[in-house]
């Protein structure tokens, strides 16, 4: 399949639709006591289809199309690929919203985007609901377990014009230096060649990958890129399968693996170590996986992993605006680094200094990314969505900045070293220090504060908050216990810190920035200061 013969994401569908026909497109693996599909589900692409021909049909008859926005809170069902694909037919635009919002961040969210409607979870009803009355514009809600036979009229006409490739497919949130976080705004462009992109960084490689062959085990959530855009537009493209579990269970990956007929899978920094932390079992051995692709495994993991497992761990690099990946696909992998691909015709780059020239190699640097050829912003986002400050800056002279501090080798290797200050990566998530800053300066106890990263061994880096309390308030476990109860009411669990400590004062510079590389002492362990307050434990995703 060429990806430059379609004009759209859903003609893309369409075409392995109609000359694979019986070919498995969606997997749900079996899980007992899940509330939807506990006995597992498998869908073809003929099957498929004929599904979201009556999406599209139940969208146009309430008047949605060309300019319209919908949002879908229906974790992590195959459900959702279904809606997009109507929404790539229609020129609807999917606003994915991540299940473990507060209602806070929710109606952000809804705010900013300007949603007209809202598919959901039946379970989920009530608290979309209530974002939508918040909302200056009410947000009608409907079911998305069983959807109705009319959908609520769209607000205004959808524009008269037909989706192409430069139509705006998603809108995509994800946490900047900054504050709130900003939306990525993709086309049915960016689909196909992240699509093709993946499948090209793979195959340029040493793996084993064949069309029509391989079934994919993506355990990562429909509202990030990585299983909604990267692995799908893959798998559709090369007409292959896509198994979506509800999301990662230790325990049971192994057996899901075997029975689902995995071939492949996919995994973040955090999967390793705590498969490795399992106790060893017949099923690590009784499944088809072949090879496994990922980011964030630690060095002195990898070779461990794959040793006990028997199947090698492939390390990439992407962004949400990127969208395609470098891939360590081929041999040698610098396993004992965190070495993660080469440029390739989707996607080159290199490492520069502060004044954006071109450090020599084996220097850090920050790594800068663009597309081969005349448009360096070809296929990437369109955008950050009312942003068009961010998004300019982001491709200060010409280049997409990435944050990202890497080392590129002689032999054009790109080496992982670290990640924008002012960035939290926690078991996947990528959090703005800034944000959770905001949310805590604002309450009257608190004088300054300083959000950082410190490190975690199993979910890569955790969030820790040190805080200056105003004068008379007593610093104390009953603030941290206090503040970690707004936190947990405002933001996302993940977001909450899991470390406080108070300090009399924070380094600041002379216009009052705060200093946080001076915080500690080089080479200290934050976590192990007198007086830091340990409150990971109440770190709980949220029963829904």
């Amino acid at each position: 399949m060429n990806q430059a013969d379609f004009d759209t994401l859903h003609d893309a569908f369409v075409a392995v639709a109609d000359a694979h026909p019986d070919n498995t497109f969606l997997v749900v693996p079996k899980r007992e006591g899940r509330d939807y599909d506990p006995d597992g589900r498998e869908i073809t692409y003929g099957e498929a289809r004929a599904a979201i021909d009556a999406l599209i049909a139940l969208y146009r008859d309430a008047g949605y199309g060309m300019g319209h926005r919908v949002a879908l809170l229906l974790e992590n069902r195959p459900e959702h690929f279904l809606h997009l694909l109507a929404f790539s037919a229609l020129g609807i635009s999917l606003v994915s919203i991540n299940p473990e919002y507060t209602h806070d961040e929710m109606l952000y969210q809804m705010e900013h985007s300007d949603a007209d409607l809202a598919v959901v979870r039946a379970k989920r009803i009530a608290d979309v609901e209530a974002v939508g009355k918040d909302r200056d514009v009410p947000l009608p809600v409907v079911d998305g377990d069983v959807l109705p036979d009319k959908l609520p009229r769209a607000p205004r006409p959808p524009k008269n014009e037909a989706p192409g490739r430069g139509t705006e497919l998603a809108l995509f949130y994800t946490s900047g230096t900054t504050g709130r976080p900003k939306g990525c705004v993709v086309t049915n462009h960016y689909f196909l060649v992240t699509g093709a992109g993946y499948l090209d960084a793979l195959r340029s490689g040493d793996v084993t990958f064949e069309d029509g062959q391989e079934r994919l085990y993506n355990p990562l959530p429909l509202y990030h890129v990585n299983a909604c855009v990267i692995s799908f537009g893959g798998m559709l493209q090369s007409a292959n399968a896509q198994i979506q579990p509800d999301r990662f269970h230790p325990s049971t990956w192994w057996s899901e693996l075997a029975q689902t007929g995995a071939t492949i899978f996919h995994y973040l920094g955090v999967v390793p170590p705590m498969l490795l932390n399992q106790p060893e079992s017949p099923d690590e051995k009784s499944h088809g996986i072949k090879w496994g692709l990922g980011a964030g495994i630690e060095p002195s993991l990898h070779a461990k992993f794959e040793e006990r497992f028997g199947l090698p761990l492939y390390e990439g690099w992407g962004m949400t605006e990127t969208g395609r990946v470098f891939a360590a696909s081929g041999e040698p992998r610098h396993i004992d680094t965190r070495a993660f691909g080469r440029p390739n015709k989707w996607m080159t780059g290199k490492i520069v200094d502060e004044n954006d020239e071109e450090v020599p190699r084996g220097t850090p640097g920050e790594l800068v990314v663009w597309t081969p050829g005349d448009d360096p912003r070809d296929g990437f986002f369109s955008g950050y969505l009312k942003n068009e400050a961010a998004t300019e800056e982001s491709w200060k002279n010409g280049v997409f900045h990435t944050g990202d501090t890497v080392i590129q080798r002689d032999d054009d290797m790109f080496i992982f070293v670290d990640r924008s200050k002012n960035i939290i990566r926690r078991s996947g998530e990528n959090i703005a220090a800034a944000e959770i800053e905001a949310c805590l300066a604002a309450d009257s106890r608190v004088a300054n504060i300083a959000v950082l990263a410190v490190p975690d061994e199993l979910r890569e880096e955790e969030v820790m908050a040190c805080i200056v309390a105003r004068e008379g308030v007593a610093a104390d476990e009953d603030l941290a216990d206090a503040l970690m109860d707004l936190s947990l009411e405002k933001l996302s669990y993940f977001k909450a810190p899991g470390w406080w400590l108070f300090v009399e004062r924070l380094p600041t510079t002379g216009t009052q920035k705060v200093q946080k590389q001076q915080i500690f002492p080089q080479g200290t362990d934050p976590r192990a200061q007198p007086g830091v307050i340990d409150r990971r434990d109440r770190k709980k995703r949220p029963k829904r």
